[in-house]
């Protein structure tokens, strides 16, 4: 499994930096994202021991901050005495290179994306998540390989728990550690997809079945710790993981569940968004999130009592459109409103329409009553009206379709069955081959 751990006995201490540009717009201020970078620092058992910002008119091209601001970093650094720097921004390769050298090779240079990357690793429980992370840490280092990378098996994140890659080459004539090193990525990473897409096509094979057997799905999604696993607990009684921390869960949890009305679906907790979501976990997330695209109907998680809960709410719905999700039928939960003092809830963006909004306190067990009347609802506006024809061989059919789908109208003809009804999403797939004109 791939374990890119910073944690020590001793917690390493982290100094962090915040950057923001005149005239952009991003989604949260410098000092809630900066707030959020010392979340996730903490959660991948790092000590703080100091922050910094810097508003500049543009990223400068060498430093990122500056030179005047890297030097009053280090000397702050070496006041506090900390080992780590973490940027809260992804720096590019060069960036990378160029800061190493200013700093020194006594101190650890991280990004965000490099932070989250740590985070995953620690959390990843299945091995198609370990997978998963370990491409997405290769694909992250491959283009940042400096002198300091070198030899990856010996350091800290360096490699995988199955040996790493670090000294796994013996060198050719003329080639640099540096050259090995590459070349050994490259053969992982290719490795490593080879593997996924056999885990993917099994997730292919899984949702086909479930397809073929017309259970409806139902994916949570939401921003890390808004509480979607509390929530999964609360209405199926699972024992999934809950932890208050960001990204506790990470691999997909699936749960069986009955409806008031007795209507069998599964119940989908998917992995936690956060804004400056890793471009190479995404991707190598791809396999698992589709579990969200295939979705009939999905519940967007939030947390009522966050500061930045209209942010949240953003940077999910901009990550589903980057994973293109399609226009799937979406609730809103108002979550963990047992905490909530507030008379009138956050007004929402009008680019985002939700079928229902839903108060719900995972954790005190209220307004599940009401969300699975909504889900139920939800599935219903999911439904097609479907004109099918059904060959008289496969009266097996015919009786499924009867059991469970609405059927408003039957005409019994020489070449079949000719059926008017309301067919749910997931049956409206499978049985896309009998569908005539009406």
């Amino acid at each position: 499994m791939a374990h890119n751990s910073i944690v020590k006995t001793d917690p390493e201490k982290a100094f962090l930096v915040g950057v923001s540009v005149k005239g952009s717009r991003p989604l949260l201020s410098t000092s809630d994202s900066l707030n959020e970078l010392a979340l996730l620092t903490r959660t991948a058992g790092i000590d703080i021991v100091g922050q910094a910002t810097q508003q500049v008119h543009h990223i400068e091209p060498a430093t990122f901050i500056g030179s005047g601001k890297v030097d009053e970093i280090r000397q702050k650094i070496e006041d506090c005495g900390a080992q780590i720097i973490i940027f809260d921004d992804e720096l590019s390769p060069r960036h990378q290179r160029q800061l190493e050298e200013r700093f020194g090779e006594n101190v650890k240079l991280l990004d965000r994306s490099a932070l989250i990357l740590d985070i995953f690793a620690q959390h990843a429980r299945t091995r198609e998540g370990a997978l998963q992370v370990e491409l997405a840490q290769y694909e992250y280092r491959l283009p940042r390989l400096t002198r300091q990378w070198t030899h990856l098996a010996r350091q800290a994140g360096g490699g995988s728990a199955r040996g790493g890659i670090g000294g796994v080459g013996l060198r050719g004539p003329g080639e640099t550690q540096l050259e090995v090193d590459r070349r050994e990525i490259r053969r992982r990473i290719t490795k490593l997809k080879e593997e996924l897409e056999r885990v993917r096509g099994h997730r292919t094979r899984h949702r086909q079945q479930r397809t073929r057997a017309g259970v409806p799905v139902v994916a949570l999604v939401g921003y890390t710790n808004a509480g979607k696993s509390t929530l999964l607990n609360a209405i199926t009684g699972a024992d999934v993981y809950v932890a208050d921390q960001l990204f506790a869960t990470l691999d997909p949890t699936t749960r069986r569940m009955d409806l008031p009305s007795g209507r069998e679906v599964l119940l989908s907790d998917t992995v936690g968004f956060i804004q400056k979501l890793p471009t190479t976990l995404i991707a190598a997330f791809r396999a698992t999130l589709e579990e969200i695209t295939e979705a009939d109907l999905l519940i967007h998680v939030v947390d009522v009592n966050h500061p930045n809960v209209l942010q949240q709410i953003e940077t999910v719905e901009d990550t589903l459109a980057e994973i293109d999700v399609p226009a799937i039928p979406r609730l809103l939960a108002w979550n963990k409103m047992d905490l909530w003092s507030g008379e009138t809830l956050p007004t929402l963006s009008d680019s985002h329409t939700y079928l229902e909004q839903i108060r719900v306190s995972a954790a005190a067990k209220t307004g599940i009553a009401d969300l699975l009347k909504a889900i139920e609802q939800g599935l219903a506006v999911t439904s097609y009206h479907s004109t099918l024809l059904i060959p008289h061989t496969q009266g097996d059919l015919l009786a499924y379709l009867y059991e469970h789908s609405q059927v408003e109208n039957r005409v019994d003809r020489e070449d079949g069955v000719l059926l008017t009804l309301q067919l749910p999403s997931t049956l409206y797939r499978r049985f896309r081959e009998y569908q005539v004109e009406e």
